[in-house]
């Protein structure tokens, strides 16, 4: 255990990216298995435990620390996992026998009456960065600055093969992954799996800026909408009958919380196929919201009312494989002829074809861009974010290749609201108010007032979040524990430019919407607190 934790803590500080990547090769060539396969899975989010919650260590440390001094270092922190390993109390020094196999074993597979005071045990043991390492895994917030992609590759590079050979196999492997080390090593040959309905790793597409069109040719990419739902990959395979998969672009299978597509998808006339596309809600021949979309996602159980109320579709962008044949070394334009035809034979209401956008010349794509209905987008325009853009010659990579795919989302919205709230970040931001709670005007029952109406924690440089922490120190009304109040009212308060992608109705807020993927785009410093937008604004904009 210590020497993961040295790991973990040596990857917080390493800045660079080679840096990392040595550190972990390392560390999985000096380590033997179990433990860097078990250290690989939790650098990967490969690892959860089913009683092992932060809400479990929350409960822990109020029995060892006052609770208000625990409230009040983790507000200065800002790290749940540091925090209370700095707080734990130490026990007597000795030798850690610990292994990270161990400590995997026993938060698995003790239960939910047992492990608390396993838990405790297991803190006693360890040392302060020993004790965080091990809070790090029950969070499974690493925060180290090394993605699971870099982790792949640093493990990959035992057997000098690339992290792409790695994703081909990765979800059909499980911790502690010992047939993985052992191809790599050259002392086994290349693992098989005989998964039936197997995730592909997705490709993925680059942000386009309008002036990049110049170096590229129209006639050689193929254009389609944008959607306003999440990537979905649908597979069906066999295996003693119709074995039906439904997964993210990570490769969680989320098939339980959509049945209806999975009835849809075991009907299609094949044996095998996996679809590449966009999950939506679509009713009454409508596509619907990302809004309307979320009261279908993340649920264990799925009601007749749900299913009824937002019937779920998939709209295929791309076809990877078909009756056992892998497609994805075949160019785009041969792809998406086989998906039509594919589309077309499956017949199915709750599966259609991603439109092509015709055009002649980037500026009239820019134009379709802008006007997705005079494009011949249809009804279905309010749930269109942009278009996406296809080299027509690409194979099917997994990753982000350089080159071949392209997103132009359509302009953000912007509004001027007021900063109202902050509150301290986590990480390398645990030392400065960087989540801001933002707020329009609008009539209340005492006259004008301030409603929230969302948070930003991005968009803004390191220098400008060094401004506006010096703004909430210096401008704080009120606390209510790690939350600060900042002053805010006609004659004062900070406004803040607010860019957004959608505005949807919400439930869950008093102001009754929600903006999707707000940010901070401006600091407007110059600009009187009255002078921000009001709630009408944001209610204009909502898609019905």
């Amino acid at each position: 255990m210590n020497r993961f934790a040295a790991l973990l803590d040596r990857l917080q500080r390493e800045p660079s990216r080679l840096g990392k990547l040595r550190l972990m090769t390392d560390y999985f060539r000096s380590t033997p298995d179990p433990d860097r396969g078990f250290a690989l899975a939790a650098l990967t989010g490969a690892l959860s435990f089913r009683h092992a919650k932060p809400s479990l260590i929350k409960t822990l440390i109020a029995t060892r620390v006052d609770p208000v001094l625990f409230d009040l270092s983790y507000d200065f922190v800002g790290d749940l996992s540091e925090t209370i390993a700095l707080l734990w109390p130490a026990a007597a020094a000795g030798e850690d026998a610990l292994s990270l196999a161990a400590v995997v074993r026993a938060l698995g597979e003790t239960g939910k009456i047992d492990l608390p005071r396993v838990l405790a045990e297991l803190l006693d043991g360890l040392d302060e960065t020993g004790r965080w390492a091990l809070l790090k895994l029950i969070t499974g917030a690493m925060r180290i600055g090394a993605s699971a992609r870099l982790a792949k590759q640093a493990a990959a590079e035992l057997g000098g093969k690339s992290a792409n050979d790695i994703e081909d196999l990765w979800h059909g492997l499980t911790p502690p992954y010992l047939d993985l080390f052992a191809w790599l090593e050259g002392r086994e040959p290349r693992p098989v799996t005989n998964d039936p309905a197997p995730f592909c790793p997705v490709m993925l597409a680059h942000p386009l800026e309008q002036e990049e069109l110049v170096d590229l040719v129209p006639a050689e990419f193929f254009a389609e909408w944008k959607w306003d739902g999440i990537r979905i990959q649908a597979v069906v395979g066999e295996s003693g009958g119709k074995i039906v998969r439904l997964f993210s672009r990570t490769g969680e299978d989320v098939s339980a919380a959509f049945p209806d597509l999975v009835d849809m998808l075991a009907g299609l006339p094949c044996h095998a196929v996996s679809i590449d596309g966009e999950l939506l809600i679509r009713r009454d021949g409508l596509v619907q919201s990302f809004g309307v979309l979320q009261q279908r996602l993340n649920r264990k159980r799925v009601s007749a009312a749900l299913l009824a109320d937002y019937p779920a579709h998939i709209r295929a962008y791309d076809l990877l494989s078909l009756e056992g044949e892998d497609l994805r070394a075949l160019v785009f334009r041969e792809r998406r002829r086989r998906l039509e035809a594919f589309v077309a034979e499956a017949n199915a209401a709750r599966l259609d074809l991603s439109a092509a956008i015709d055009f002649k010349s980037w500026d009239s794509l820019a134009a379709a861009r802008r006007d997705p209905i005079a494009a011949g987008a249809g009804p279905d325009a309010a749930a269109i974010e942009g278009v996406m853009l296809k080299r027509r010659d690409s194979v099917y990579l997994m990753g982000r290749p350089k080159g071949l795919w392209y997103k132009w989302k359509r302009d953000p919205f912007t509004i001027d609201a007021v900063l109202m709230y902050a509150q301290r970040g986590h990480g390398k931001r645990s030392s400065f108010y960087s989540d801001y709670t933002f707020g329009v005007w609008h009539d209340g029952a005492e006259g004008e007032a301030l409603a929230a109406v969302g948070k930003a924690y991005f968009g803004f440089t390191d220098e400008e979040l060094r401004k506006l922490d010096r703004y909430v120190r210096n401008h704080t009304s009120n606390r209510f524990g790690p939350v600060r109040e900042i002053a805010h009212g006609k004659n004062e308060g900070l406004v803040l430019e607010i860019a957004f992608d959608a505005v949807n109705r919400s439930n869950r807020h008093k102001s009754g919407v929600a903006m999707r993927f707000p940010r901070v785009s401006r600091i407007r410093w110059d600009k009187p607190a009255r002078e921000a937008d009001r709630l009408e604004t944001l209610q204009a904009l909502l898609k019905e």
